[in-house]
């Protein structure tokens, strides 16, 4: 009989990994923008995930983990995530700015926690409880909070504004499906070599693309400074290969739905490093939906610690 003593200390450590992976990829924003104006966005997806492949066989070296060999069945799943969670996801992200601002694409990827909880309660028939599903919606409400006092004109939106909302939808789709469909493979490879193998396979298309459509720039990458340099080393090595192996490895251990719940707080921390680093305002309207943030997470995960605590 599994006692909640026994698995309260492992569901804590999940948790606080996930929030420290959502903490890293609210900084990513910080660094993309030292990074806007100095790389083509598609190049620096390019080197963002080169950098992210080389730190992640340069760990595999140091710790003498062999690269695994795949089925053919493996690599078509591989395939299917490096497309859908590096590439796509990457094209329909840079894309999509050009059409609407930043806040405005916040909000869209605010559903990702109800998207991931849909699809698993279609597709892998995963139980959503009423808690489960308060708590995604809070979080969603809460996100919005957050990303609308920030600046509520810059929502607005234009003409071609539609175009945009269906690229960055085309984002929390494709977060969808490389988070969904990694359990086989998180089980069968493990998550370090499951990250590992779908970005690699993302990086290629992302170069391929980038060499095809004439963004890649010898000119541009040597004009960079020390803190634009900086930047890419976050994104690649901490906002990539790190937190997807965390990511993956709370997928392994939680779940999709109650894992994902916690891609609520990515815009809260972009707020706290945007205050911190940039030096923009932090509202009393910010930290109510930073509260809401949590205790949509807390509803979320709640049901099932409860589970635990009976013994089933």
């Amino acid at each position: 009989m599994t006692t909640f003593m026994q698995t309260a200390p492992s569901q804590s450590a999940v948790y606080w990994k996930l929030a420290a992976v959502t903490m890293i990829w609210g900084g990513t924003f910080v660094a993309g923008r030292f990074l806007a104006d100095s790389l083509n966005p598609l190049f620096a997806a390019s080197l963002r995930f080169l950098l992210a492949s080389a730190a992640l066989l340069l760990f595999l070296l140091l710790a003498r983990i062999p690269l695994s060999r795949p089925s053919p069945r493996q690599w078509l799943q591989l395939a299917l995530l490096g497309f859908f969670g590096i590439f796509f996801y990457n094209l329909c992200f840079f894309y999509g700015l050009h059409y609407i601002n930043a806040s405005r694409a916040s909000l869209i990827v605010a559903l990702n926690p109800a998207v991931i909880g849909l699809a698993s309660w279609l597709l892998f028939k995963e139980r959503l409880s009423r808690a489960k599903v308060a708590g995604i919606a809070i979080c969603i409400g809460g996100a919005s909070v957050v990303i609308v006092s920030r600046n509520p004109q810059w929502l607005a939106g234009h003409a071609d504004a539609w175009i945009g909302d269906l690229l960055i939808f085309g984002c929390v789709l494709g977060w969808g499906i490389y988070s969904l469909f990694s359990k086989g493979l998180n089980q069968s490879l493990g998550p370090v070599q499951t990250v590992t193998y779908s970005i690699l396979l993302g990086t290629v298309m992302l170069w391929v693309t980038s060499a095809a459509s004439g963004q890649l720039s010898l000119g541009a990458l040597q004009s960079l400074g020390p803190q634009q340099w900086l930047s890419l080393m976050y994104l690649g090595v901490l906002g990539s290969a790190l937190a997807y192996i965390g990511y993956y490895d709370g997928i392994r251990q939680i779940g999709a739905t109650r894992a994902g719940v916690f891609i609520a707080l990515n815009p809260l921390t972009a707020v706290i490093f945007g205050a911190l680093l940039l030096g923009e305002p932090l509202t009393w309207a910010m930290c109510l939906g930073g509260g809401l943030i949590l205790l949509g997470i807390f509803l979320c995960n709640k049901p099932l610690a409860r589970v635990g605590k009976k013994g089933i």
